[in-house]
């Protein structure tokens, strides 16, 4: 038991202990030499038609880096060459981090002409990183950027850590496209999460048969090291590669969305995040198109995009355009729910439009939502310019 701890921490004196393993029988990995070492290795390449549920994967291929730095509120992305993506996933010996956690399967997915290839590196035993790390970095070099989900977080400086603990050279940092964030943003009305399984489910319709429980893939490493065959790895694998191909459907599926503008038929919560990282992203036009459309749908998302579009145009300067979208939120309003809309028109017609009259009709409705004191005030304000005016 001592000397399996040791091996698993790497250390010269456990390698020399510990007799040469097998090959990994059941596993579709082969083993390939390097100048460096063996690294054991699995490819698949996926024709250019191939889909992951409605998605096609090579839609990833077509995506204008401006929508995606859009899309990613990442302004660097602009000027990357997305059909030299690299994408990453790691399955790793536990999920916390640090000197300790080994990926021992990285996944990595590159586009050669439209079709997409996956290369999985394989980790047989404890001690033969280096050469895996080594070809790893070969593939960074001629990438232009990563593509991962919470790979800012955890795959990449996992491996970053690994690289320093195995002294090879840290390969030069990539510009890095995390889907999650771009998830999280766009999809966060749903109130489901961004669950990368998910959102293969409920965006791309793609549901997975007989997938391996995320929490168990350590122990099943771990029994490998300890002798078994390999083939309880085998869905471990399987798992890794869908990974990799939902990442190229969603990041196509994302930006052809962002790119249509709500033209075609969403989820009105989807369209109302997409107006919102629109708008954050300076877009404005965008993120109105987004506005109004996701407005169609009335109730809450409704008052919500209605309120952002009466932003957009009050900024714009078009503040008779904002009053309009906030009148037509109170009518989706439910009793008691339209104070906030009230205040908020209160401001348009004082300062913008210069209306008193009607600034004070819906000061009056804007009780509910302001302290006393500072409700007081606003009328009493209003009701000393509209005096001043009417003498």
């Amino acid at each position: 038991m001592l000397s399996f701890w040791a091996e698993r921490q790497g250390t010269a004196s456990a390698r020399k202990a510990v007799e040469p393993l097998p090959e990994p029988r059941a596993l579709p990995v082969e083993a390939r030499s390097t100048p460096h070492g063996t690294v054991h290795v699995a490819e698949q390449v996926y024709p250019p038609d191939h889909r992951h549920g409605t998605a096609p994967v090579a839609a990833a291929l077509d995506v204008e880096s401006r929508l995606v730095a859009g899309l990613a509120l990442h302004p660097d992305l602009e000027s990357v060459d997305f059909t030299r993506m690299l994408l990453l996933d790691t399955e790793t010996t536990g999920l916390a981090g640090g000197t300790g956690t080994v990926p021992f399967l990285v996944g990595l997915g590159w586009f050669e002409d439209r079709s997409l290839r996956v290369q999985q590196l394989f980790l047989r035993r404890m001690g033969e990183e280096a050469p895996m790390l080594r070809l790893l970095a070969e593939r960074m070099a001629s990438s232009s950027c990563l593509v991962t989900y919470n790979g800012k977080s955890f795959d990449w400086p996992l491996l970053r850590t690994r690289f320093v603990l195995n002294r090879v050279p840290v390969p030069k940092e990539l510009p890095h496209l995390d889907l999650l964030h771009c998830a999280r943003r766009v999809f966060k009305h749903r109130g489901e999460g961004a669950r990368l399984v998910h959102l293969e489910s409920k965006v791309l319709g793609h549901h997975r048969v007989g997938d391996v429980d995320g929490s168990l893939i350590p122990e099943l490493y771990f029994r490998f090291l300890r002798g078994t065959d390999g083939s309880e790895l085998v869905p471990v694998l399987e798992h890794n590669q869908k990974d990799l191909l939902l990442l190229a459907a969603l990041l196509g599926d994302l930006v052809r969305r962002f790119q249509s503008e709500g033209t075609e038929r969403q989820d009105p919560r989807d369209l109302l995040g997409f107006a919102q990282v629109a708008e954050r992203a300076g877009d404005a036009e965008r993120a109105l198109t987004f506005a109004k459309a996701a407005a169609e749908s009335g109730g809450p998302v409704g008052i919500e995009a209605l309120v952002l579009a009466s932003r957009l145009c009050r900024r714009s300067g078009d503040c008779e355009t904002a009053v309009a979208h906030l009148q037509r939120a109170l009518t989706f309003a439910k009793p008691g729910q339209g104070a906030v809309l009230h205040l908020s028109l209160t401001k348009l017609y004082e300062h913008s439009l210069k209306d008193l009259s009607r600034a004070l009709y819906h000061a009056r409705l804007a009780a509910p939502v302001e302290l006393p004191a500072d409700h007081q005030l606003r009328l009493e304000r209003l009701e000393r310019r509209l005096s001043r005016q009417g003498a």
